[in-house]
């Protein structure tokens, strides 16, 4: 895999290229199980935002570095003593509060910035995947498991409510209400089969390098179509999920009286007739 231009400064994550217009985003601090720091989810920010705006990818690929761990979600022992569970010394209870919200919310963006990049998100998920693992994956628009990952909505275990998305997202995610609120108040450990069951992820592999390789080849048939086509539903997909049907329809009907001016659907229908490849310009 060769480094992708313009990501190299990136200190904790591995940003490559898995072939044309496919990204591959690695969580890569192994020997912490890529469990984050906060310099890493600000990272994580800045990465997806490029992500979104580069004409060179089409379709990201996002997995942890390592055999161990996904990620083992939010790295504790350093937010306890610089960050979100560290002491606020001498000040108020409002102003405390006030200062832990925005914290919050800043955190809760960098999430974001995963499900608001325009193109595609496929999250690879192995062993460990704990905690803040959830509120990622739960941003990513496909989620693929080996079949050793063990997932845990892990906050309550240590004294709070999830905060960064899993509340928010998982229950979109996972139709099944009473599942979600079972994983999500005990805490327990589910593996790779129990989610595959319940519509979680939606395949699962022998193993990370199984699930890799499942990963990049989806993400490879996704970025040979259209980027306006893709791009398009992932949009209107994720609006559908948060409106009513009349505000959808109404949404795509704008959506597309855009969108259905590139030449893309001709080269799209040409290229079927005349059983040729179709090429799409950058988007």
């Amino acid at each position: 895999m060769a480094q992708l231009a313009g990501y190299s400064s990136y200190k904790y994550f591995a940003v490559t290229s898995l072939g044309a217009f496919v990204a591959h985003v690695e969580i890569n601090r192994p020997a912490k199980l890529n469990a984050f720091l906060e310099a890493m989810w600000q990272e994580l920010r800045q990465i997806f935002q490029q992500l979104s705006t580069d004409p060179e990818v089409r379709v990201v690929v996002l997995s942890g570095a390592g055999d161990r761990a996904f990620t083992a979600g939010l790295d504790v022992q350093a937010a306890s003593q610089n960050g979100a569970l560290s002491a606020e010394g001498g000040l108020d209870s409002a102003r405390a509060a006030i200062r832990l919200k925005r914290y919050i919310l800043d955190f809760q963006d960098c999430i974001t910035a995963v499900e608001k990049c325009e193109k595609p998100v496929i999250s690879v998920m192995h062993g460990i995947s704990i905690g803040l693992a959830i509120d990622l994956s739960c941003a990513t628009d496909i989620r693929i498991a080996a079949k050793d990952a063990r997932f845990s909505v892990k906050e309550v275990d240590i004294g709070m409510a999830a905060d960064i998305g899993t509340l928010a997202r998982l229950p979109k995610a996972v139709s099944n209400a009473s599942w979600v609120k079972e994983v999500c108040l005990s805490a327990r450990f589910f593996g790779a089969t129990e989610a595959l069951s319940v519509g979680f992820v939606s395949q699962v592999h022998e193993s990370k390098t199984a699930a890799l390789n499942a990963g990049l080849k989806l993400a490879t048939l996704i970025a040979s179509k259209s980027p306006v086509a893709v791009q398009g539903t992932k949009e209107i997909l994720n609006h559908a999920r948060d409106h009513t049907v009349e505000d959808n329809l109404y949404y795509t009907a704008v959506w597309n009286s855009s969108a259905l001016q590139a030449p893309d659907m001709k080269n799209a229908l040409l290229s079927g007739i005349q059983k040729t490849k179709p090429r799409f310009e950058k988007l």
